[in-house]
Order: C-alpha cells, then sequence, then structure tokens
C-alpha cells in the first residue's frame, strides 16, 4: 500500500518553530570535515535521508563520523589524502548534490569509486560536472555517454582548469573546487551569475585560501584544512513552506528561529517581499560564517511580479512554493530562465502547473517556466494531487491543502524526511492540520 497525506484547511498559523539545519551546508560541513585535519564538531545537522547518504559514503571510504549525545556530530577528518578505496557501491539515493560534489572529489583520489542512487537520481543529469572534470584530466564513465549515473571513477592525478560554466550552479561550482582541492595548480570556476557560495564561506572557516573576481572563484591545489566547530543554520529552503503558509492562511503570524539569510540563497525572500510580504527580519547574527536571523511573518495580501531570470538561481530550489504563492496573488506572475527546474527530482515546472492547476490555479507552463494568473480568493482545493516522488513539490502541495477551500491529498511516494524531517508535525504546532492515511495498492 502506498500512504497518502491530507493537508486540511483551518484556523490560523500561529507560533514560532525551530527550522532543520540547511541542507547545502550539512552536505558541506561532512565533506570538509572529513577532509581535514583534526576532529570537527558538527552542531544542528541535518539529519535527513540525502546528508545521511554522505555520512555513509565518507566512513564507507574510512571517516569516523558519529552523532553523540545531544545531536553534535563528531567527524574525525583523515586529510586529502587519508581516504580508502569503498569496499562497495556508494549510493547516494535521491541526493543530487551528494553525488555531483562526491564526483569532484572521488575524481582526484588514488583509487577506484562508483556512484549511483534511485531512480530519479540515475536520470538526473551528470554531464554538466563529468565535462570539466574529465578536462581536469579525470576517468570518469556513465550511461549515456557520460550523462547519468552510475558513474565509475578511476581516480588519478587532475591538473587545475580555468573553467567557465555554461549555467550557475553551485554543484558543478564546488564539483570543480573540490577537484581542485587535489589537482596540481590552480582551478578556477567563473559562472553566468551569483550562484549559493556556502563553499566558499566554508572553505575559508576550515583555512583554505579562497579568491573571489566578481563571478570567479579560485582554489590552489594541496591546501590543508583545519577541523572545527560550526554550527549549521537553519535551511531557508525548508523555512519557505511554513513563511508561505502563515502568508496565505487568514490571521496567522509565525516566527522562524535561526534561518540562514545567505544572500545568494535569500532569492525567494527578496520575491515574497517584492509581492508585498509582510515579513521582519530579526536578531540578525552569524553562525559558522553564514548570516542567520529570525524571520516574523504575518498573514498577507500579495501580488503578481515578474521575476527577472538573473534572480532565478537564488531561488531556484523555492520556485514550488513561490508559485503557490503567486498562485494566490493579485495579478500576472511570470517567470522564465529557470529551465533548470526541468530536471530536478521531477520536472517541477510540469508537476507544480498540474497540482495547483487541478485546485483551480490559472497557471500556464512555460518551456523555461511558468505563467500564473494569482487568484486572490484562494484555490479551491478538494483534488488528488500527484507528487511525482519530489519531496518540494508535496510539502507544496500540502501548504496549499493548509490555505485552500478544501482538503487536498497529496500521493507520489514522496520522501518528506529527504529535506524536512517531521514535516507534518512542525506544521501541526503551528495549527496546520496534516494527515497520513493508507492509499491504494501501487501496481
Amino acid at each position: 500500500m502506498s500512504s497518502q497525506l491530507i493537508a486540511h484547511p483551518g484556523g490560523p498559523l500561529r507560533g514560532e518553530i525551530p527550522l532543520p539545519g540547511d541542507k547545502s551546508i550539512s552536505h558541506r560541513a561532512v565533506i570538509f570535515g572529513s577532509l581535514a585535519e583534526g576532529e570537527s564538531r558538527i552542531h544542528h545537522l541535518l539529519e535527513g535521508e540525502d546528508v545521511l547518504r554522505t555520512v555513509a559514503a565518507f566512513r564507507a571510504m574510512g571517516v569516523d563520523a558519529r552523532r553523540e549525545p545531544g545531536g553534535v556530530w563528531r567527524i574525525r577528518g583523515v586529510g586529502l589524502d587519508g581516504l580508502s578505496e569503498p569496499g562497495d557501491v556508494l549510493d547516494m539515493g535521491n541526493s543530487g548534490t551528494g553525488m555531483r560534489l562526491l564526483a569532484g572529489l572521488l575524481a582526484g583520489q588514488p583509487f577506484f569509486s562508483v556512484l549511483t542512487g534511485d531512480d530519479s537520481l540515475r536520470g538526473r543529469p551528470m554531464g554538466r560536472v563529468a565535462v570539466p572534470l574529465v578536462r581536469m584530466g579525470a576517468r570518469i564513465l556513465g550511461r549515456d555517454n557520460n550523462r547519468c549515473a552510475p558513474l565509475a571513477i578511476q581516480g588519478t592525478e587532475l591538473i587545475g582548469i580555468d573553467y567557465l560554466s555554461p549555467v550557475a550552479s553551485a554543484q558543478v561550482k564546488t564539483a570543480v573546487l573540490l577537484a581542485g582541492l587535489t589537482a596540481s595548480g590552480r582551478t578556477s570556476v567563473s559562472e553566468p551569475a551569483l550562484s549559493r557560495d556556502h563553499t566558499e564561506r566554508m572553505l575559508t572557516a576550515f583555512g583554505v585560501p579562497v579568491e573571489r573576481d566578481g563571478l570567479i572563484v579560485s582554489v590552489t591545489g594541496r591546501p590543508r584544512l583545519q577541523g572545527l566547530e560550526l554550527t549549521v543554520p537553519g535551511d531557508i529552503s525548508s523555512a519557505a513552506f511554513p513563511m508561505v503558509a502563515a502568508l496565505l492562511v487568514p490571521d496567522s503570524e509565525v516566527t522562524l528561529i535561526g534561518v540562514g539569510i545567505n544572500p545568494s540563497r535569500t532569492g525567494l525572500l527578496d520575491l515574497l517581499l517584492a509581492m508585498g510580504a509582510d515579513i521582519e527580519l530579526l536578531n540578525a547574527r552569524d553562525a559558522g560564517g553564514e548570516p542567520v536571523a529570525d524571520l516574523r511573518v504575518r498573514h498577507s495580501r500579495l501580488r503578481g511580479i515578474r521575476v527577472a531570470p538573473e534572480v532565478v538561481p537564488r531561488a531556484i530550489d523555492e520556485f514550488p512554493i513561490f508559485a503557490l504563492a503567486a498562485a494566490c496573488a493579485e495579478g500576472e506572475t511570470l517567470v522564465t530562465g529557470a529551465e533548470e527546474l526541468r530536471v530536478k527530482e521531477s520536472d517541477r515546472i510540469h508537476a507544480i502547473a498540474l497540482g495547483l492547476g487541478r485546485q483551480g490555479a490559472r497557471i500556464e507552463e512555460l518551456p523555461d517556466g511558468l505563467r500564473i494568473q494569482g487568484r486572490p480568493e484562494g484555490l479551491e482545493g478538494g483534488s488528488v494531487a500527484e507528487a511525482f516522488g519530489d519531496h518540494r513539490v508535496a510539502m507544496t502541495l500540502m501548504v496549499s491543502g493548509l490555505a485552500a477551500a478544501r482538503a487536498v491529498t497529496v500521493r507520489g511516494r514522496a520522501n518528506v524526511e529527504t529535506s524536512f524531517p517531521g514535516f507534518a508535525d512542525t506544521m501541526g504546532i503551528l495549527g496546520g492540520r496534516i494527515e497520513r492515511v493508507a492509499g491504494e495498492k501501487e501496481s
């Protein structure tokens, strides 16, 4: 039997909640902690499936990474040259971040390794990572002319390059920079627009000199990483769901504690503020080299906007929930330059257009985005929505049910625990009602 989730409309959402640790930063904390010399202690690590797959991969390569009482993770780093050949295939599950970043690191290790994942991950594009790595001298074999996993990697000596990336992608940038850590000479990545810069910030915190010149980031091979103690900020991508729920459900007021507000990740926040959202940033502070604040969010009447393509990389993971906000706003919202959404855990443009369209949203698919005619009176709900196995689509559809006139049933085997463990319970703390029920047997 497959499980389904039913999100029910109800009263206002109120209260304050902490957010799970940032997934992007958590992956990097595990990777750099494993490559460092000495011990690292990581507080507030996201313990979702994706990050735990990265932990398991490094354990398979000889790293002692364990959770201590109280939730602190202790990682005893082995240095750049201390990893050992894994005895089995490294299964990254549904984690595109884990696979692409590890491909960059493993390309320069003196051993053989294989990266694989679930059906969804094996269908996602890996060529954008393989191309620059092969230019550095990497030996990588994959399905469909190296475009898809499984990826077989015979580690070898790499040479630093200057890489002009055709896309603004933090995963591509980080994979190349990770390869550059073991390469000879200098490795640079130039992007067409700013992508999230967690890698540069964290490398600096671990003691690695990082050069930035506009949109060009460079490292020189063979640095020494030093273990440290850091706290992972709350994930702004996770914060997006209760944030938009509070904006849409009348009389709501929610405070989200300890959210990372890195400027390369605040695209959704900027878009919502442009739409007229009532969001206050309180208690601004720093955590592990990352800016953090508490966000107070109140119910707001939103208006449609035009999203500039250059903003897209800063909000790429949040576009499903942004589309819901736009569907309930006054006027038209236009998103272009977001073709990357076609190759996420699902085709998110299609999944969101279908799921919200069945609830009465006036939403049109474009090749690289969406055109949305808002319904300020709210969506009708009362539908069965397919998540296509995508956790962010599933959470968006659940939030739509909390704000719609009638309940929304979400199906599609989406593993929300991948990025937001306890999502339904967290929304319940605020007053939202999301229940799990048995669905029909899947063939």
